[in-house]
């Protein structure tokens, strides 16, 4: 069931939800396809792309969509799709793909740990690739942090886990990270004087298969280990069930972000019930830490010199 909010006609934009063969990725862009955008859905899978199209185009009939190829654990899966996408002016940018908390220590193929290297790296530097395209169309880009910001930190002597490897720290860790580079991205943009709209935004707490999906990711040496892990993640599954709201729900707050005219640029927003875990999509509180202007500032300037990403607003202005 789609959202009984209505916002302005997408029609005649274009739209990139990153995770969007599943899930709250996949929620998004059928409520972009729903509201007139034409979606470009993007995932590492390209049978479970074409899976996501078909889902889309059964819910959406005559829904304008294409799947395109985009690993965020990759630095050089992101420079090929930017290239590819630099001819198009980009609309809407819904930066959604994340993993969580596998049980073992994983790295991307640049060697970041995998959490914060594909939910904030892979963004980051996604981001900054596809600026010309995001200028030229004005963008709103709505980056998906969690409630697990709120026990984040940011270990700046061991952002990429080598010393210590604790899967659901590391996750917080990356979703603190993305609503610091939301918040530092709106500012740098506004001092640029460029046309972007940049807000985050957090579903509560939303079913999906992030759980199970990234725990599989772990290579347990004991078995045992391993099926006490999936367990556990199972358990986390069934408390986000009883207590939380589907996808549908959940994505309901990056609509809104993208979508409504009460966005404002540099808003966070969530769910408005109870401990912002369910309910319609309005304003969100901020974690103290992300309040911090030397914490962004700091983690901006970590996060280009390991991505190798810069964003030239005065070249692309």
């Amino acid at each position: 069931m789609m959202s009984e909010i209505a916002y302005p006609s997408c029609k005649g934009q274009t739209a990139i939800v990153t995770g969007a063969t599943g899930g709250l990725g996949l929620a998004t862009a059928i409520g972009l396809a729903h509201n007139g955008a034409a979606v470009i859905v993007t995932g590492r899978n390209a049978e479970k792309g074409r899976e996501a199209l078909a889902t889309i185009e059964k819910i959406v009939p005559g829904a304008r969509v294409r799947f395109e190829g985009l690993d965020l654990a990759s630095l050089a899966s992101i420079v090929r799709f930017a290239e590819r996408m630099s001819s198009l002016p980009v609309h809407i940018l819904v930066n959604n793909a994340g993993v969580m908390a596998p049980p073992q220590r994983r790295s991307t193929q640049d060697g970041f740990e995998l959490q914060f290297g594909t939910n904030h790296l892979g963004h980051f530097a996604l981001t900054g690739r596809l600026l010309s395209s995001l200028i030229a169309g004005q963008a709103r880009i709505v980056t998906v942090a969690s409630l697990a910001a709120w026990k984040g930190e940011i270990p700046f002597d061991d952002l990429n886990a080598t010393v210590s490897y604790r899967r659901f720290a590391r996750y917080r860790q990356s979703k603190l990270a993305n609503l610091l580079f939301s918040l530092e991205l709106d500012r740098r943009a506004r001092a640029a004087g460029v046309p972007l709209h940049v807000r985050a935004a957090h579903p509560g707490w939303s079913t999906s298969a992030i759980i199970t999906n990234s725990a599989a990711l772990g290579v347990l040496h004991s078995p045992l280990n391993r099926a006490l892990a999936m367990t556990q993640d199972r358990l986390g599954n069934v408390l986000f069930r009883l207590m939380g709201q589907d996808v549908t729900a959940g994505a309901a707050p990056f609509l809104y972000a993208a979508l409504s005219p009460a966005a404002r640029n540099g808003g966070y927003y969530g769910p408005q019930g109870a401990g912002e875990r369910r309910g319609p999509p309005g304003p969100a509180m901020l974690p103290p830490a992300a309040m911090g202007l030397s914490l962004a500032g700091k983690l901006w300037q970590a996060s280009e010199n390991m991505t190798g990403v810069r964003f030239e607003w005065e070249r692309v202005r």
